[in-house]
C-alpha cells in the first residue's frame, strides 16, 4: 500500500507540473526581476523617500522667490481708545477693519540658498541610489532563488531516474525469484531499495515546491500553484574556463558603477555643502520688505466745511462726541469705500543684519558640519572597504566553485563506471544487493554534488558579472 501511495503521489506531482507548464505563463529570470522592481514594497518605500527629497529640492529652489501674504482683521473697541487712522483719542465704542499685503525677499544670505539647493540635489541623488541598491539586492536574491529551483528540478530528474532504474531491477528480480534462480529475500531487499528511492523522489519534489514558495514570496505573489518558471536550456556539463580577471579588476569596475558607492559620494559632497551653509551664517544678510495696507473705522466722520448748520443725518450715540467737536460744520458718515481709498499706505524697507555674537550658535553649527564631513568620509571608506571584501569573497567563491565543479565531473564519470560494473555483476549474481545499492547511492550522491557544484559555479559567476555591471538574466 505504501508503494502504491508513493507512486500515486509521484504521478500527481508530474501531472501538476505538466499542467503548470502547459496552462500557465512561464516566468523568465528577467521577468521575475522586472516584476519585483514594479511591485516590491521595499523598493516602493525607497521611491517614496526619494520623492520627499525631490520635494525638498523644489522647496529650496522656491526660497529664492519673494513671498506674498495677505492679512485681514476686524476689531471692536470699547471705552477710551485711539483711532487707528487719525490717531485721535476717542471716548466712544467703535469697530475697525484692516486689510494688508506684505512681501519680502532675501537679496543676500551668505550663499546659503545656493548651497542649500546644491545640497538637496545631492541628497536626491543619494536617495535614488538607495532605490538602485535595493533593486540590486532583490535581483541577487531572486537570481539565487531562481537557480535553486533549476537545481531542484534536476535533482527531481535524477531521483526519477533512480526510481526507474530500481524498478527495472525489481521486475527482473521478480522473474528470477519466480524462476527459482534467486531467493525471495533478494526481492524483498530490492523492493526496500525501491521504496527508499521513491522516498528520495518525494523529498526532492518537496524541496522543489519549497524553492518555488521562496521565489513567490520574494515576488509577493499570492499563489504558488499558478506560478512556474521558464527553464533555460543548460547543458549537463558546462564549459568552464579559468577566471582571468583579478579582484582589483572587478573592484575598479564595481567602484565606478555600484549605487552604494555613488550614494556615499553624493552624501560626502552633501556634507561639504552643509559646511558651506553653516559658514554662511557668518556673513551679512540683506533683505527687501514691502507692505501695503488700508482700513476702515466707523468712528471717523467726514467734515463738510462752509455749512453752519449741524445736520442730524447720520448722528448716533457713538459719534456724538465727534459732532460736538465740530459745532459749526456739517458732518456725515465716512463711507467704507472712501475710507479704503483714503487710508492706503505703502512702505518699502531694506534690512541688513550683520552677525556679531549669537551665543556661539554659528561656531557650534560649523563644528558639527565639519564633523559631518569627517563622518561622511569615514562612511565612504567603510563602504569602499566592505565592497572590496565582498568582491574578495565572491572571487574566492567563484574559484572554489570552479575547482569543485571540475572535480565533481570527474567523480561522476568514475562513479558511473563503478555503478555500471556493480550493476552488471549484480545481474549475474556476483555481488549482493547491498553492494549494488552502495554503488547506486554513490552515483546519486556524485550526481547531486555535481549539480550543486554546477549551480554554485553559475551563481558565483553571476555575482562577479553583477559586480562588473553585467545583466543577471540568462
Amino acid at each position: 500500500m505504501k508503494k502504491i501511495v508513493l507512486g500515486l503521489s509521484s504521478i500527481l506531482f508530474i501531472l501538476i507540473f505538466t499542467n503548470r507548464v502547459s496552462a500557465q505563463k512561464q516566468w523568465s529570470l528577467r521577468e521575475c526581476i522586472e516584476y519585483a522592481y514594479e511591485n516590491n514594497l521595499q523598493i516602493k518605500q525607497a521611491v517614496f523617500a526619494s520623492q520627499i527629497s525631490k520635494n525638498s529640492l523644489i522647496q529650496s529652489k522656491a526660497e529664492i522667490f519673494p513671498n506674498l501674504n495677505v492679512g485681514a482683521s476686524q476689531s471692536y473697541s470699547y471705552g477710551n481708545s485711539v483711532d487707528p487712522f487719525t490717531q485721535e483719542f476717542i471716548e466712544n465704542n467703535f469697530k475697525s477693519t484692516n486689510i494688508g499685503l506684505s512681501s519680502s525677499v532675501n537679496l543676500f544670505k551668505g550663499f546659503q540658498q545656493a548651497n542649500t539647493i546644491a545640497q538637496n540635489k545631492l541628497n536626491l541623488q543619494a536617495g535614488l541610489q538607495d532605490v538602485e541598491r535595493l533593486k540590486n539586492d532583490i535581483s541577487l536574491n531572486i537570481a539565487s532563488a531562481y537557480l535553486q529551483i533549476l537545481f531542484n528540478y534536476e535533482i527531481v530528474e535524477i531521483s526519477k531516474n533512480q526510481v526507474e532504474t530500481t524498478q527495472k531491477q525489481v521486475e527482473r528480480t521478480k522473474k528470477l525469484v519466480e524462476a527459482g534462480s534467486l531467493a525471495r529475500g533478494n526481492l524483498l531487499e530490492i523492493e526496500s531499495q525501491f521504496a527508499q528511492d521513491e522516498l528520495q523522489l518525494t523529498n526532492s519534489e518537496n524541496q522543489l515546491e519549497t524553492s518555488y514558495l521562496n521565489l513567490t514570496q520574494l515576488l509577493d505573489i499570492d499563489s504558488v500553484g499558478n506560478f512556474v518558471i521558464q527553464r533555460p536550456v543548460l547543458a549537463e556539463t558546462i564549459d568552464v574556463e579559468d577566471i582571468t580577471l583579478t579582484v582589483n579588476d572587478i573592484y575598479n569596475k564595481a567602484f565606478e558603477t555600484l549605487p552604494q558607492i555613488k550614494k556615499q559620494e553624493y552624501l560626502l559632497q552633501s556634507s561639504e555643502k552643509g559646511l558651506k551653509i553653516a559658514q554662511g551664517y557668518l556673513m551679512p544678510n540683506l533683505s527687501l520688505n514691502a507692505t501695503y495696507g488700508t482700513g476702515y473705522t466707523d468712528a471717523r466722520m467726514r467734515q463738510l466745511l462752509g455749512d453752519p448748520v449741524v445736520t442730524e443725518i447720520g448722528r448716533t450715540a457713538s459719534n456724538e462726541a465727534v459732532y460736538a467737536a465740530y459745532p459749526t460744520s456739517t458732518l456725515e458718515k465716512y463711507p467704507f469705500k472712501d475710507q479704503f481709498n483714503d487710508n492706503k499706505s505703502l512702505s518699502l524697507s531694506l534690512r541688513l543684519n550683520i552677525p556679531i555674537f549669537n551665543r556661539f550658535q554659528v561656531k557650534t553649527a560649523m563644528d558639527n558640519a565639519k564633523i559631518n564631513v569627517l563622518q561622511s568620509k569615514t562612511e565612504f571608506q567603510l563602504v569602499s572597504n566592505q565592497l572590496y571584501k565582498d568582491i574578495q569573497q565572491a572571487y574566492l567563491n567563484a574559484t572554489s566553485a570552479l575547482k569543485k565543479y571540475k572535480s565533481s565531473v570527474k567523480t561522476v564519470e568514475s562513479t558511473f563506471e563503478a555503478f555500471r560494473y556493480a550493476e552488471q555483476k549484480y545481474e549475474v549474481g556476483n555481488v549482493t544487493l547491498v553492494d549494488y545499492a552502495i554503488a547506486k547511492n554513490n552515483l546519486l550522491r556524485a550526481r547531486s554534488d555535481n549539480l550543486q557544484a554546477k549551480y554554485e559555479y553559475i551563481f558565483s559567476m553571476k555575482i562577479l558579472d553583477f559586480y562588473r555591471g553585467i545583466d543577471l538574466a540568462f
